[in-house]
C-alpha cells in the first residue's frame, strides 16, 4: 500500500515522502496514530501543492538572505577594547561581542553563525564570515580601535 508520511517515522520515511508499506503496518500504525495518509489522487495534489509552497517559500528567503548580505557586506562594526605595546589586545573581541554591536544596529544575527577561527587579538580592521543562509556567506568588516 502506498503512502504519504506526514511526520518523520524511524527506519521507513521522512515527512513528505510517498512509499511502499505493509497494508497492515499503514492500516494498523502509520494511518490510526496520524503519521502517514493513503497516497491517492486527492492526497498526491495536497502533496504536491506544499511542496510547490516549500518551494516558493525557500526561493523568497534565498532572497532576503542575498539583500542581507549586500546589507551586511556594507557595514563596518567599530568595537574598542584595551590594548598593550605593539597592538595586542589585553583580551579578545569574540563573536558573542560582533553579535551584540550588530544587535544595536538592529541586525539580529546569532553569535554561532558567526564563524570565526579564533578571536581577534589584535587592533585593525578584519574580515569575518558571517553565515546568513546555508547558502549565502556575507564578508563582515570588524575595526577594532584602542579605547
Amino acid at each position: 500500500m502506498k503512502v504519504i508520511f506526514l511526520k518523520d517515522v524511524k527506519g521507513k520515511g521522512k515527512k513528505g515522502e510517498v512509499k511502499n508499506v505493509s497494508e497492515g503496518y499503514a492500516r494498523n500504525y502509520l494511518i490510526k496514530n496520524n503519521l502517514a495518509v493513503e497516497a491517492n489522487k486527492g492526497n498526491m495534489k495536497t502533496l504536491e501543492k506544499k511542496q510547490e509552497s516549500a518551494e516558493k517559500q525557500a526561493e523568497k528567503e534565498l532572497e532576503e538572505a542575498e539583500k542581507f548580505k549586500d546589507n551586511l557586506e556594507n557595514t563596518t562594526i567599530e568595537l574598542k577594547a584595551k590594548a598593550g605595546d605593539g597592538g595586542r589586545l589585553f583580551g579578545a573581541v569574540t563573536n558573542k561581542q560582533i553579535a551584540e554591536r550588530l544587535k544595536k544596529m538592529d541586525m539580529k544575527i546569532d553569535k554561532r553563525k558567526i564563524e570565526m577561527d579564533e578571536p581577534i587579538r589584535s587592533l585593525g580592521y578584519t574580515n569575518v564570515k558571517v553565515k546568513v543562509h546555508p547558502k549565502v556567506t556575507a564578508t563582515l568588516k570588524v575595526h577594532v580601535a584602542e579605547e
